[in-house]
């Protein structure tokens, strides 16, 4: 089983969705794998099966209907995007597996920064306590698209961001949901590339084990 993570600079999302629909519609052709990470420009993506009324105040930033699964998100530079381009069955993945999976290295990766992140039974994502007796805000979240047994789109962390423009919204179609990132959250200073970096190491040692 190969794994390529290609490690991209910034590019806005129309051109890397069609991107990621030519890469599996060629996919019958290879059986390799790839991951994505990069960064995208100010972008409100909308699920397919998102609803407008979650969508309060754009304010000039773009809106794209996107084929993905979830509800409308905010995607913009300072967010480490992760797209994942997996045959399941080599890997032995399940849709629930697979978002289980794509969690879990993103807990792994908030670990290494003593960030607590947790999951939620009832909304995919990744979840942190701000403080004590704070509700749940949302770290990370998650949308795939599965074709001929084969997943794209991925994952979304917050880093080192804007998060302003999520007030435009519900994010994930969840009211009054906070949003945060790991730069508030840690005291180890938060270098983008580097996060990328770990993430990527991540995402070998768990693909390498499957």
């Amino acid at each position: 089983m190969e794994l390529v993570i290609r490690q991209l600079p910034q590019q806005d999302y129309l051109s890397t969705w069609q991107d990621m629909q030519n890469w599996v519609a060629q996919a019958q052709t290879h059986t390799h794998n790839e991951i994505w990470l990069l960064e995208h420009p100010a972008v409100y993506t909308q699920g397919q099966a998102g609803l407008p009324q979650h969508l309060l105040n754009a304010n000039h930033i773009p809106v794209v209907q996107s084929d993905r699964g979830g509800q409308i998100t905010y995607h913009g530079p300072g967010q480490l995007i992760a797209y994942f381009l997996l045959h399941l069955k080599q890997f032995d993945l399940q849709v629930r597996s697979l978002v289980t999976t794509a969690e879990q290295l993103i807990i792994d990766l908030l670990a290494a920064y003593d960030i607590a992140g947790e999951t939620d039974a009832k909304r995919p994502g990744v979840y942190v306590r701000q403080s004590a007796g704070q509700p749940l805000a949302k770290i990370a979240s998650l949308g795939f698209r599965i074709r001929h047994g084969i997943c794209y789109h991925g994952v979304a962390i917050n880093v080192k961001m804007d998060l302003t423009p999520f007030q435009g919204i519900h994010p994930c179609g969840q009211i009054d949901l906070p949003m945060t990132q790991m730069q508030d959250l840690s005291s180890t200073p938060i270098v983008f590339e580097t996060v990328r970096q770990q993430f990527a190491d991540l995402c070998h040692q768990c693909f390498s084990k499957q």
